[in-house]
């Protein structure tokens, strides 16, 4: 993947070494937040292991301004069931300074384009809700709703809905499409 640079940021493949930075962005929608369904906010080294094995299968992606980063976007696998390998799930999260500034846009953009590149033809999205800014950003990108799993999780204190959107990345014929490959590096 080319790198993207658009004034002073980089967009660009994680590395082992931005564990700790993705963990410090996480850490808020998991501690005081329901972005993320954690109850514990992972490590830094944790962090490092989710990178090192999404990126065996999916892209992580991360979003680097001046040296620091803006936050991070990747894509997992959507079920374990054969038949779902055409689907991937994505995931993005903005550091609070950057939020409102292109970069959740900017990190699902690049990411969609690799994914795409690899063969998967839907992307899922689960967003816990209410999250007007989430949804905004998915259905600004061409996500559509899908449903919603009433009240699937109990976090800070009640129940939560979580809401699925969707979107096609490629055509689907009727034909069986190719496999899915490895992420490009």
């Amino acid at each position: 993947m080319e790198s993207v640079w658009k004034a002073s940021a980089m967009i660009r493949h994680a590395t082992p070494a931005d564990g700790a930075a993705c963990a410090e962005i996480y850490r808020p929608s998991v501690a005081g937040g329901v972005a993320s369904l954690e109850d514990v906010p992972p490590a830094a080294d944790e962090m490092t292991h989710r990178i090192q094995a999404i990126q065996r299968t999916h892209p992580w992606l991360v979003d680097e301004h001046d040296g620091e980063l803006a936050g991070y976007a990747y894509a997992s696998r959507h079920h374990n069931r054969s038949a779902y390998r055409w689907a991937t799930d994505v995931t993005v999260y903005v550091a609070e300074r950057h939020k409102r500034r292109g970069v959740a846009r900017g990190l699902y953009e690049q990411l969609f384009e690799l994914v795409r590149r690899q063969g998967f033809t839907v992307a899922c999205a689960g967003i816990t809700l209410p999250n007007d800014a989430s949804v905004g950003l998915h259905e600004t990108l061409g996500f559509q709703p899908v449903g919603i799993y009433r009240k699937v999780a109990w976090k800070l204190g009640e129940w939560r809905d979580v809401g699925w959107w969707q979107l096609e990345l490629l055509p689907m014929g009727a034909e069986r499409p190719a496999e899915p490959r490895g992420p490009e590096r």
